[in-house]
Order: C-alpha cells, then structure tokens, then sequence
C-alpha cells in the first residue's frame, strides 16, 4: 500500500522560503522517479523538479536556482526547499511517485500513479 503525505504548505511573503516534505511508505525500490507538481488555479498541473533513485535532480526553468528537491538517506521524506519566493509560485503543490523519470521537458503527471493530496502555497 503505497501513501504520500505532503506537508508544509503555507503563507508567505515574497522572497520568503517554505521547506516542504513528503513522507513515502510502501513505495521506495531499487529505481524509483519522485517529483513535485504544482497547479494553480485555473492552470494544468506542472513538473516543479524530479529526484530518481540514483539522486539525478531536474527543475522547471521557473524554479530553477530557487527550489531544491532532496531525500533524506532513510529514503523515505522528500524535501523540495523553496526560496525566494514569488506571487506566480502559489500553487497547490503534489507529490508524486513513479518507477522512472521521464526527460523534464517530456514530464507529464499521467506518468506517476501515486500522489498525496497536496499542500497549499501562498505566496503575497
């Protein structure tokens, strides 16, 4: 039984930092894609940043130089670290689990058939 708890979501200020996390159970194997996606109102969901299980990380071009997204050596929380924050980052933010990591730039959340129920970022 596979489960994702996100949390950490929150308000903040432009320029700001939330740490956000993502507790993994029943999951983790010897290759694994795990990802954050975010979808703001009205908008798709999007590919944030992506950590497979040999620690290759990827970003979204928006994020890039600001979000970090890292596992703990337990391999089982998910971080994504985000500073400077804008008023364009508030999102619902997910995570998501799957069994490889697609190219960044071919991402699609049909990919990953595990999510938590996601957090909310506001960001003024």
């Amino acid at each position: 039984h596979v489960q994702l708890v996100e949390s950490g979501g929150g308000s903040v200020q432009a320029g700001g930092s939330r740490r956000l996390s993502c507790v993994v159970s029943g999951y983790f194997r010897d290759k694994y894609c795990m990802a954050w996606f975010r979808q703001a109102p009205g908008k798709e969901r999007e590919g944030v940043a992506t950590i497979n299980s040999n620690g290759v990380v990827n970003y979204a071009d928006s994020v890039k130089d600001r979000f970090t997204i890292s596992q703990d050596n337990a391999k089982t929380t998910v971080y994504l670290q985000m500073n400077s924050l804008k008023p364009e980052d508030t999102a619902m933010y997910y995570c998501a689990a799957a069994s490889y990591c697609q190219p960044f730039n071919r991402l699609s959340d049909s990919d990953f058939p595990f999510w938590g129920q996601g957090t909310q970022v506001t960001v003024s």
